[in-house]
C-alpha cells in the first residue's frame, strides 16, 4: 500500500512579535518538518492545498482565535503547548478581570484540539487537571539548528565584543529575553553590582511595551544601569549566535520558565549555563546546567565559572551534551514518529476516510 504524503496546515502568529521563544521554537519545527518532504507537504497560514485536496492535520502553534477557528470536524486538530495560564503570571500585567477571561479562554481552546504537543513533560499534568486527556497529549521537545547557532572563530568573536563596545579582555555573563518580572532581570541586575569586574549583557526588551509586568520599575533600571550593566534591546534572531559567542556564559535567573529556547542556542556554542533553581529544569534539563536560588548563589557561581578553569569546562561539557541531547536528528525522529500515528488515530474516530 502506497505511503499517504499528510497535508498539514501550520497555524501561527508566534512571529509577529520579535524577542520571543516561542517564535524561534515555530520556525525551527516547522523547518524540520519541512524537511521530511517523503512524509508530508506543509502549508502555513493563508497558504491552502492543492485544490482537490484538503488539509489532514491542522497544527495551531498560537491561542489566538483566527487559528481556534481554522479546527475542523474533518481535520486532525493539533496545539503546541508553550504555557499554560499560571505561567502568565508576571508575564503581562492586565486589570483582573480581563486576564482571567483570556485565561478561560486559553484553557477552551486546549481542551477542543484533538491532540496537544507539550515543549516540557512537567506541562501534562496541570494540562490534565485542566481537563485535557493524558492519552492526547505528546511531549516533543525544541531543538536548535547547528546551522544558525553554533562556535564561532575567538576573532570574530572579539569582533563582535567591539561591536557592542564590551572590553575584550573581561569576563562577560549573557542574559537574554523579554525584559520583564518573572525573567528575575533585577537579581540579574544586582549581581552585576556586586560583581562590578564581570560584565553583564542583557540581549531583549520590551516585547509587550507597557503591559508587561514591572515595566515601570524595569524602565528605570534600564535606562541607569550599573557601568558594568548593557542592555542591546531586542536583537533580531539572525544575529543571536554572535551574541551567545561574544558572551562566556549564559545566566537566566527566571523565576518561572517554559521551555527556554535560548538556554538550546547557548548551548550550541559550548556556553556554561546559570539557571534559577527552578522545578521545571531537571526533567528538560538534566544536570547540566549550574543552579543557585537567590542572588549570593548566583553570585558564587559566576565567580566560579569565571575563575575556576576546571569548572568552567565542567559545564561547558554539559552544555555540549545539552546540543547532542536536542539534536536536529533526535527531535526529527519524533515528528516523523508524531503526524502518522495521530492521523491513524483520528481518521478512525473521525471517519476521515
Amino acid at each position: 500500500m502506497e505511503k499517504k504524503i499528510l497535508n498539514i496546515r501550520m497555524l501561527s502568529s508566534a512571529t509577529s512579535v520579535d524577542g520571543q521563544g516561542v517564535g524561534s521554537a515555530y520556525l525551527e519545527q516547522v523547518a524540520l518538518v519541512k524537511e521530511q518532504k517523503d512524509l508530508y507537504r506543509v502549508y502555513i497560514n493563508k497558504e491552502k492545498a492543492p485544490k482537490g485536496e484538503k488539509n489532514d492535520i491542522v497544527h495551531v502553534h498560537t491561542v489566538n482565535p483566527g487559528w481556534r477557528r481554522r479546527m475542523g470536524k474533518k481535520t486532525v486538530n493539533v496545539i503546541y503547548v508553550h504555557f499554560i495560564p499560571t505561567t502568565l503570571d508576571g508575564s503581562v500585567k492586565l486589570p483582573k478581570p480581563i486576564f482571567a477571561i483570556f485565561k478561560k479562554y486559553v484553557v477552551s481552546t486546549y481542551r477542543k484540539a484533538d491532540e496537544i504537543v507539550v515543549v516540557n513533560p512537567t506541562f501534562i499534568k496541570p494540562l490534565v487537571e485542566l481537563g485535557c486527556k493524558e492519552e492526547n497529549i505528546t511531549f516533543i521537545p525544541n531543538y536548535v539548528s547547528k546551522e544558525e547557532f553554533h562556535l564561532l572563530a575567538e576573532k570574530d568573536r572579539l569582533a563582535l565584543r567591539e561591536k557592542y563596545n564590551i572590553p575584550k579582555d573581561r569576563f562577560v555573563v549573557l542574559g537574554c529575553g523579554q525584559v520583564q518580572t518573572r525573567k528575575g532581570v533585577l537579581d540579574y541586575v544586582e549581581c552585576a553590582k556586586r560583581l562590578p569586574d564581570i560584565e553583564f549583557v542583557w540581549a531583549g526588551g520590551f516585547s509587550f511595551g507597557a503591559i508587561t509586568d514591572g515595566y515601570a520599575e524595569l524602565k528605570k533600571t534600564m535606562e541607569n544601569p550599573p557601568s558594568n550593566v548593557h542592555f542591546l534591546g531586542i536583537v533580531p534572531r539572525k544575529e543571536m549566535n554572535g551574541i551567545f559567542n561574544m558572551g562566556d556564559m549564559l545566566f537566566m535567573p527566571s523565576l518561572s520558565e517554559l521551555m527556554p529556547m535560548s538556554i538550546l542556542e547557548a548551548a550550541n556554542s559550548n556556553k556554561p549555563v546559570l539557571l534559577r533553581d527552578l522545578d521545571i529544569y531537571p526533567d528538560i534539563f538534566f544536570d547540566d546546567y549550574a543552579k543557585a536560588s537567590d542572588v549570593d548563589g548566583f553570585v558564587k557561581q559566576i565567580e566560579a565559572l569565571a575563575k575556576d578553569r576546571d569548572f568552567y569546562k565542567t559545564y561547558s561539557e554539559k552544555a555540549m551534551h545539552l546540543s547532542e541531547y536536542y539534536s536536529k536528528e533526535r527531535v526529527g525522529e519524533c515528528w516523523r514518529e508524531y503526524y502518522p500515528r495521530i492521523y491513524k488515530k483520528w481518521s478512525v474516530k473521525k471517519k476521515l476516510h
